[in-house]
């Protein structure tokens, strides 16, 4: 399934993440932490690879379609399970 997105919403939420959350997503997909990296707008792509973003120039740091939202929605449960956490 896609998703489209801003740039700059992507980054917020990558932003949002508690400090490990992008090993633990990498971990459990069994790929490296820097293709996690180059999914939310990082361009290392000698340690990690592309994982389907195709980013296009435009307001609010331009728009980003995401063809597998596999990490995208690991991050979100990881924030949703934070703020679990925090309400107790």
């Amino acid at each position: 399934m896609t998703k489209t997105i801003t740039f700059n919403d992507l980054r917020r939420l990558k932003d949002s993440l508690p400090d490990g959350a992008t090993s633990r997503i990498a971990d459990k997909l069994n790929i490296t932490a820097q293709t996690v990296r180059n999914y939310f707008g990082g361009s290392n792509y000698e340690f990690g690879k592309n994982c389907g973003v195709h980013i296009e120039p435009g307001p609010d740091g331009g728009i980003v379609v995401l063809d597998d939202t596999t990490i995208y929605d690991m991050a979100v449960a990881i924030l949703e399970e934070e703020e679990r956490k925090n309400e107790v």
